[in-house]
């Protein structure tokens, strides 16, 4: 059973839960049901169907994209936003991107609100995996404490497949 089905099958037993004690709530409404469907339920063909091979093997599979090969691996800080390539949420203001010579591009700070942050231990090591907040696509990494010279000293560690930059 997918999220949104266990978000309805919820939803319907808490009505009918009001409704046997005499309370007023209406069932849910087909549109209403439509109007809460979030990004991130979408299926994988509809995720196919607006993502390159890469972008989806990345965003949606937990991939990463080989080092030193991204569109933004070494453009300098810019004007404007780089926001995710899933659902064009708004991510990373340009001038926090700068040169960490790691072979991703490398970001100190995220627009607030704009990542989800999870613990990985997929490969034998706790790393932070960092997530979209809004669709839920994989992004990359977040290591702090490298002794990078800029605000938080954490490196962002982004797939350049991943985002684009909106000037």
């Amino acid at each position: 059973m997918n999220r949104l089905s266990k978000k309805i099958v919820i939803a319907t037993s808490i009505s009918n839960i009001f409704y046997r004690k005499g309370l007023q709530i209406n069932p849910l409404s087909p549109n209403f049901i439509s109007s809460i469907r979030r990004f991130n339920m979408k299926t994988d063909q509809e995720w196919r169907a607006i993502l390159s091979p890469e972008q989806f093997r990345v965003l949606r599979q937990l991939g990463t994209e080989a080092p030193f090969t991204g569109e933004y691996v070494s453009t300098p800080a810019q004007e404007g936003f780089y926001e995710c390539v899933g659902c064009s949420q708004p991510l990373y203001k340009a001038d926090t991107k700068f040169p960490a010579h790691c072979g991703w591009p490398a970001f100190y700070e995220a627009i607030p609100g704009a990542l989800k942050v999870i613990e990985d231990r997929l490969l034998g090591m706790v790393r932070t995996e960092m997530r979209c907040s809004k669709c839920d696509g994989h992004l990359g990494h977040i290591f702090k404490g490298e002794g990078y010279n800029n605000p938080t000293d954490e490196r962002h560690c982004v797939n350049s497949v991943c985002i684009k930059l909106n000037k």
